[in-house]
């Protein structure tokens, strides 16, 4: 089992691979930044760093094969849509990295930043397989963790061979780190599977907070940045949408995402700056400006990705499949009337726990609303942006009455 593992972990052979494996390695980078800062955990950004190596060499790599594989005008206007992608992945991947070194360089992070910093619908964690524990010599298959704890392999590190692509017959060995996304109530089963110790969140001290000015200076600026965080993680989300389904409306709303953002940022500077005048060590909020930067920057990113999109220029096909091949599918359905759907609310359809697929956004007449809440009740027309595991596809397309839509996608 060790030698299949390794020859995953091999670089991939083709661009469409690499784009792929570039896509979720950026993203996994991101998300195990956000655990870092969460768990004040110089582990969770060794893992980031880690990653960051792995990025550099498939950004290499394709950047190669995509000046090679330009032979003609036309391949090369092409070609320099891919270039920027991959440029925007490394750029999204550099960001997730400073956000890593913001628990290693201590820059100081606010407890109010941390008790608000939302526990989203889905989280990434990473466990250590300790020796002789219930993980140790055990398979994916025979574990069943996305059913015992609500949470799904989506990487495994042994020593420096990465696997990310689990399947349910890959053995798990002492050593073995194993990155997972899902429910946050999972995370300490699945700790106690492996062997390894509780998880402690940080919990800082308030310090040299005197007024309550500041205090509500303080949570503007986090209540800012948390904001900041999630819409770039929904401008990305879109990017990739509207590159695979080259939709010229989602790649607009990802514009304006990304001008709503600058505002946001210079907002969160000026809040800062206005709380630091009442803080005795005024150094605790440099993680939260080097956080605003990093969120806007990627949304800046996602602004790229979609050029190609906004000026009508060809996308290569590689780079759609490449989309679409990648951990996390991005799905597009509409309501259809009298469908399981019709008339209820996202909370009572239970997306996530039931298929796994997260709601990004849903567009009624024309009118896109992000990270749509729980009350937020569908009907008959409404088109649903959603993203999740390739396993959630089936049961998600029935809840909308588009089973025989996902089949005919299939073939």
């Amino acid at each position: 089992m060790r030698e299949d593992k390794s020859q995953k972990s091999q670089k991939p052979r083709n661009l469409k691979e690499m784009l792929a494996e570039a896509k979720n390695t950026s993203e996994l980078m991101v998300d195990l930044a956000y655990a870092a800062i969460f768990y004040n955990s110089e582990d969770f950004s060794e893992e980031v760093f880690r990653l960051e190596e792995r990025l550099n060499d498939l950004v290499f790599d394709m950047r190669s094969l995509a000046v090679l594989a330009a032979r003609s005008p036309a391949d090369a206007g092409q070609m320099a849509g891919i270039l920027q992608v991959v440029t925007d992945i490394e750029k999204i991947g550099n960001a997730a990295y400073d956000i890593a070194k913001i628990v290693v360089k201590k820059l100081g992070i606010p407890s109010e930043l941390l008790q608000d910093l939302p526990e989203a619908e889905e989280v990434t964690s990473r466990v250590r397989v300790y020796p002789e524990s219930q993980m140790d010599g055990r398979s994916l298959g025979d574990l069943d963790l996305p059913v015992e704890s609500g949470m799904r392999p989506i990487a495994i590190r042994s020593d420096v061979e990465w696997n990310f692509d689990p399947e349910p017959d890959d053995v798990l060995r002492e050593g073995d780190v194993i990155f997972l996304q899902g429910a946050s109530e999972g995370i300490e089963g699945v700790r106690d599977l492996a062997g390894a110790p509780p998880l402690e969140r940080l919990v800082s001290e308030d310090e040299g907070v005197g007024a309550t000015e500041s205090l509500s200076e303080l949570e503007r600026a986090v209540d800012l940045l948390i904001e900041m965080k999630n819409l770039s993680e929904v401008a990305v989300g879109l990017a990739y949408s509207a590159l695979l389904y080259y939709d010229a409306g989602l790649a607009r709303e990802v514009v304006a995402i990304e001008d709503e953002m600058d505002g946001m940022r210079y907002r969160t500077e000026r809040w800062v700056l206005l709380a630091a005048r009442h803080m005795e060590s005024p150094s605790r909020l440099r993680g939260i400006l080097h956080l605003a930067t990093a969120s806007e920057t990627i949304a800046d990113c996602a602004q790229e990705m979609v050029w190609i999109v906004e000026k009508g220029e060809e996308v290569h096909p590689v780079l759609s499949a490449a989309v679409g091949e990648s951990d996390e599918v991005v799905l597009k359905l509409t309501v259809v009337a009298e469908s399981p759907a019709d008339g209820r609310t996202l909370g009572e359809l239970k997306l996530e726990t039931e298929t796994g697929m997260y709601a990004l956004a849903v567009n009624r007449g024309g009118r896109w609303t992000y990270r749509p809440r729980d009350s937020y009740r569908l009907r008959e027309g409404d088109s649903l942006l959603a993203s999740g595991a390739p396993e959630g596809l089936e049961p998600f397309a029935e809840l909308f009455g588009a089973l025989e839509e996902i089949e005919e996608l299939g073939e």
